[in-house]
């Protein structure tokens, strides 16, 4: 094949099939260019077929620019329908939101709003008053803010109190977060000099007792909630590390993790404490996500003391750390919710997604299993578990139902590859070369929507 072959950037760029395309014409340029120097690359080093003629070499290039303006021109943040049972998927954006919550980020997307103006006086106002009494009045802490995650908040929390100055942290508690985040790194960053304590399964007071010096500058405990570590193990309790830093006139500062407002057991799970517990013993910084267990959207929770977050909110760095409007809204919304506990599983996704029944989910795994018989997938109905995810509940494994499919002709990893490209994706899991739906985090409405993806899997 010849260098000649490859058609001239302005032929490519004026075929009717380009030109359909709404796209400045700078752009297309920009994409056609960047397809033809990799197809003379490719020439150049006998990557491609030497019979290739000049006519064949433009379809597939025109091919390849359309791949690409498709991939520009489609939103790549796309809704998945979630078929894995993990109800907290970090990767697939962890909590689902409240209707009440969406409803109210779209009446402050399309409109101006009160984000810092004091309606009343005509004043500025403080965006962290949008939020801060109904934080308060539902985890019983003096006073709070926000940030936008919560490796923020305890950055923040560690930079405004403990800055320059050493903290104290069980080895046990040094956890890695998603995205090898760890937090030796999160205190490094935050300017303060971490001492470890103990070991990695025994802890006792007396270690934090020895790491108290004149430069002690606060206690961090970590809810080390991604594991739990089982058999020869201890811990120091909440109590304790409150009566050990309160007699040092250190603020004792605790990482909650994924936050939870409302007893669990209350849904027959095992018992977490919620954060009031902890303000209650008397901890004087607590943080904790907005988007787990909570059921909001990403932010990072900081209660406590009113001496201490009024440190943390004059510090600059929370400029740089704070929320937008969005993310107001979402909280204020999801946050209201939790008023009426009693109602929260009819309301908050995360909620009914936890308490939904067995039975319940039988049934919408036989009318799902009913539409997908209408296709060539063999479909069978099976027990199965699902899990709480981001860091809740580890070792809880809740029941569930999955529908386990295995298609014709189609490889299984093939087969999940083409429903994760449809529209809407969907993300299931595999085990013992089969696909599995797990139901518990399944909406009734997407029933539908998935035999219609796996329909045009097979087409």
């Amino acid at each position: 094949m010849n260098l000649r072959n490859i058609p001239a950037i302005q032929d490519i760029i004026q075929d009717p099939i380009l030109s359909s395309y709404k796209i400045d014409s700078r752009y297309l340029k920009h994409i056609v260019i960047s397809v033809v120097s990799d197809y003379r690359d490719n020439l150049l080093k006998g990557k491609l077929d030497k019979t290739t003629n000049r006519a064949a070499l433009r379809k597939s290039i025109i091919s390849e620019v359309e791949v690409r303006l498709n991939s520009l021109l489609n939103f790549r943040l796309k809704r998945v329908i979630n078929g894995t049972g993990i109800i907290l998927h970090t990767n697939l954006g962890r909590a689902p939101l409240a209707e009440i919550a969406r409803g109210h980020l779209r009446e402050v997307i399309e409109n101006y709003c009160n984000l810092e103006i004091e309606l009343y006086s005509g004043k500025r106002g403080d965006r962290m008053s949008l939020v801060e009494d109904i934080i308060c009045l539902i985890t019983g802490a003096e006073s709070a803010g926000v940030v936008n995650n919560n490796a923020a908040a305890v950055l923040l929390a560690l930079n405004s109190l403990c800055n320059k100055k050493e903290v104290p942290v069980s080895r046990g508690e040094l956890v890695e977060i998603g995205g090898s985040f760890r937090m030796p790194e999160v205190m490094k960053i935050s300017g303060v000099k971490m001492i470890e304590v103990g070991t990695t399964n025994k802890t006792h007071l007396s270690d934090y007792k020895q790491a108290i010096s004149p430069r002690t500058a606060g206690i961090l405990k970590v809810h080390t909630s991604n594991y739990r570590v089982l058999g020869f193990t201890e811990t120091v309790g909440v109590s304790d590390l409150v009566s050990l830093a309160h007699h040092h006139h250190l603020p004792l500062i605790y990482d909650m993790g994924s936050g939870v407002l409302e007893d669990l057991e209350n849904w027959g799970y095992p018992h977490e404490p919620v954060a009031r517990e902890f303000v209650n013993a008397g901890i004087d910084v607590i943080t904790f996500s907005a988007d787990k267990v909570l059921g909001g959207p990403q932010a990072g929770m900081i209660i406590g003391k009113k001496e201490y977050i009024k440190k943390i909110r004059k510090n600059h760095l929370l400029r740089a750390l704070r929320c937008d409007k969005l993310t107001f809204a979402l909280l204020d919304a999801t946050l209201r919710l939790y008023l009426n506990p009693a109602e929260l599983k009819n309301h908050l996704p995360v909620a009914d997604m936890l308490n939904i029944t067995i039975d319940e989910l039988r049934t919408h795994g036989t009318e799902l299993l009913k539409n997908l018989r209408e296709t060539p997938v063999w479909v069978e109905l099976v027990d199965s578990f699902s899990q709480m995810g981001s860091g809740a509940l580890p070792l809880e494994k809740i029941p569930s139902i999955s529908v386990k499919m295995r298609p014709p002709k189609l490889s299984i990893s093939h087969f999940a590859r083409k429903l994760r490209m449809t529209e809407p994706a969907v993300v299931g899991y595999l085990s013992d070369d089969n696909f599995y739906i797990n139901l518990r985090t399944i909406r009734v409405d997407e029933i539908p929507l998935i035999v219609q993806s796996v329909k045009k899997v097979l087409s």
